[in-house]
């Protein structure tokens, strides 16, 4: 979208800077878009699939009890 000239030097917008619509009832204003994780997210496609997050956290928990028995035995030889 090409934003006025008029209206950058206003928002102090430099060129392929991002901007977000705010509708309010009936009126939409044009404002710099902030960055923040949420509005970054997907703006980037992944490499690889997606990681199954669940399978990897139930991983980790499975290996820390592993080490929590084997530390267990050696205390009590």
């Amino acid at each position: 979208m090409t934003v006025p000239a008029e209206v950058r030097r206003v928002l102090h917008l430099k060129p392929r800077d991002k901007v977000a619509f705010q509708i309010e009832d009936d009126q939409v204003r044009l404002v710099p878009a902030k960055f923040t994780l949420e509005t970054a997210f997907g703006s980037v496609r992944p490499k690889n699939r997606p990681e199954d997050f669940e399978a990897i956290a139930q991983a980790a928990k499975d290996e820390h009890v592993e080490k929590a028995i084997k530390k267990l035995h050696r205390r009590q030889k």
